[in-house]
């Protein structure tokens, strides 16, 4: 279904598989998706891209309960997307990464910040990235549940590149 406010997706599904230890049980999880948000960006190893920068799509998708939001059509009680998307895009946007690997951790790292997000799965494009051969996208898919999600790497200092 999709959403008549910002246009992102909600649907309902089963539980994902590898969510047994998130003390859910056989509690089914929704799922909000965020696809297509682009977002200029200067990330890459190579000068050019850091100083020119390019746009980044992003794909994310969260996984939740949203009964409580669905019952009471309280959006406090849900993930509002228009906000993961502003914070997703101020990631892309913000300081340079050499690695799109790099980048996608960090954005489904800040998707687990919402204490009601079980998993989360983002995707990055790289539609221009330097490859001088033809080809239709380059991509990074990171998925991490909340009770497995590592600390996020420590950002190293800026080099001023």
């Amino acid at each position: 279904m999709v959403s008549p406010v910002t246009g992102g997706s909600v649907s309902t599904s089963p539980s994902p598989s590898g969510l047994g230890g998130s003390g859910l049980g056989d509690v089914p999880l929704d799922r909000i998706t965020l696809t297509g948000l682009r977002v200029r960006g200067r990330h890459g190893v190579l000068a050019a891209e850091r100083e020119l920068g390019q746009e980044f799509v992003v794909d994310a998708v969260i996984w939740l309960d949203v009964s409580e939001a669905a019952r009471d059509d309280d959006v406090t009680r849900t993930v509002h997307y228009g906000e993961l998307a502003e914070a997703l895009a101020g990631i892309v946007g913000g300081p340079p990464m050499d690695l799109i690997e790099t980048l996608a951790h960090r954005l489904v790292t800040a998707c687990l910040r919402a204490d009601r997000v079980m998993r989360a799965e983002v995707t990055v494009h790289k539609p221009a990235a330097p490859i001088p051969l033809p080809f239709g996208d380059v991509a990074v898919t990171v998925t991490r549940d909340r009770s497995t999600d590592p600390a996020p790497p420590v950002p190293p200092a800026s080099d001023g590149r």
